[in-house]
């Protein structure tokens, strides 16, 4: 039988990419029901990206998905259809190993069984959302969302309900977290999800719109006399600059409330503020670089940070992790910088005490 370490292992380290990092700080009890679950959720999210199989039937595999996820279906089917069409390795194995990670999930006690199921039913939802609503394959199928509010359903489907999960799991599991207030954590944890969606979103643009899907939404590029299909010109995508601002402020309004959800973080719960600080430096520091770019709407490749940058982040945080006000005054000049490149008000992170 394969072990919960051989899955949240190598196997995790090979297709998390970031991710693995927050994941393999926290203690074992959080590490397994969110380690399995992401390795679940990537996996129909290979699925769903697996281009050599028609759509339709990318479709029916991922609800085949849902059901073996929530304990009513056989993933058999599905692993033979789609690990053989897969070009990377880890993703193949991925794959392979979903009967073997289901099996892990299985042995979960009951609050964290139902808690995996529940955030897979959503992330599977996002996904199906996905592909039926940006029904072509490349740039001449390209379809847009329509408006803020569908993006930010959006951003809830594919990530806000893991921020979810990830607090449900910690108020469970670490007893340091009795003094949070559930419901406000868990609507900061959503925030702290669609901030670094907002993110990715924002980053991806270019290569989306050459894969048929525009998140920006049809009805603001319409205010700035644009169409979709007109950010596949450089020097349009330039024009939709106001909308690309307005998008930044929409994602620092996110980052501000994760950040208040990292400092409510116990001290001692160093693991869990190390796992929240690093995704949230690396976003906006993310962030600060697409301000930065003179058209990042249209930049090849997608705008990103360095690795060196990245491993400075790192070594940075795991010097001030203890303290709220160094934390809180990285994240603010950070948003400063943001903000100005966007020409946004450049407003404090959150008061806190050292």
């Amino acid at each position: 039988m394969t072990t919960s370490d051989e899955l949240l292992g190598d196997l995790l380290r090979q297709v998390s990419r970031s991710f693995y990092l927050s994941l393999a700080i926290l203690p074992r009890p959080l590490r397994e029901p969110l380690g399995l679950a992401y390795l679940l959720a990537r996996a129909a999210d290979t699925v769903a990206d697996t281009r050599l199989i028609a759509r339709a039937e990318r479709i029916g595999h991922l609800e085949t998905l849902r059901r073996a996820y929530d304990g009513h279906g056989d993933a058999a089917a599905v692993v033979h259809a789609c690990a053989p069409q897969q070009a990377h390795a880890a993703e193949r194995r991925l794959l392979e190993r979903v009967d073997a990670t289901l099996a892990r999930v299985a042995r979960l006690p009951a609050a964290d069984l139902a808690g995996v199921r529940r955030v897979l039913t959503t992330l599977t939802d996002g996904m199906l959302f996905d592909l039926t609503r940006f029904p072509g394959e490349d740039a001449r199928g390209l379809a847009a969302l329509d408006s803020l509010a569908e993006l930010d359903r959006y951003t809830y489907l594919v990530a806000g309900c893991v921020g979810e999960f990830w607090t449900d799991e910690h108020l469970a599991h670490r007893p340091r977290l009795a003094g949070w207030e559930p419901t406000t954590m868990r609507a900061q944890g959503v925030r702290f999800g669609k901030a670094l969606q907002m993110t990715n979103v924002l980053r991806d643009v270019p290569s989306d719109l050459e894969h048929g899907r525009c998140y920006l939404p049809a009805a603001e590029l319409a205010t700035l006399g644009l169409e979709p299909a007109d950010l596949l010109d450089p020097a349009a995508a330039l024009r939709a600059r106001p909308l690309l601002e307005r998008l930044l402020g929409v994602a620092l309004g996110h980052y501000d409330e994760a950040w208040r959800y990292a400092l409510a973080i116990p001290r001692r719960e160093w693991r869990m503020r190390l796992a929240c600080v690093w995704p949230l430096s690396i976003g906006l520091a993310t962030l600060e670089a697409l301000a930065q770019h003179p058209n990042p709407l249209a930049a090849s490749p997608p705008v990103k940070i360095s690795r060196a940058a990245v491993r400075a982040i790192l070594a940075r945080s795991a010097l001030t992790v203890g303290s709220n006000r160094a934390l809180a005054a990285e994240a603010a000049r950070r948003r400063a910088r943001v903000a100005a490149h966007a020409r946004l008000a450049a407003t404090s992170v959150v008061d806190v005490e050292s």
